[in-house]
């Protein structure tokens, strides 16, 4: 059983940066590690993920601009966004997985509360 905690979010201008980070109170060391975000009237989006063996997977709206990482010895993740645009405003969600739902897009063992990103332009 993991839990997980985001922070990080808030209001940020277009072309600004935020970090997101994620606490695990359960060991993630075997799981792999990954963010969604679901903006009002869109379909879920998978951010990013990180898979067990520091394999490292974007969804092309954001490569090149986000940066997944993970901290297996602090228990943690954090996803880096840089040159935030307006379309980017939704609720991101930290989720950790077992190895199925997650790098295929459907899902996650276990889900975070869930922190707002505004963008402004």
């Amino acid at each position: 059983q993991v839990q997980l905690v985001e922070s990080g979010g808030g209001l940020v201008q277009a072309g600004g940066s935020l970090r997101l980070s994620c606490t695990a109170s359960g060991n993630i060391n075997t799981r792999d590690l990954g963010w969604y975000r679901q903006a009002p009237g869109k379909q879920r989006e998978l951010v990013a993920f990180i898979t067990s063996d520091i394999s490292a997977n974007y969804a092309d709206s954001v490569k090149g601009r986000f940066t997944i990482s993970r901290d297996n010895a602090k228990n943690t993740e954090a996803l880096q966004m840089n040159s935030l645009k307006p379309e980017g405003t939704a609720v991101y969600y930290c989720v950790a997985d077992r190895g199925w739902w997650l790098r295929r897009g459907a899902g996650a063992d276990y889900w975070g509360q869930g922190t707002q990103v505004t963008v402004s332009s």
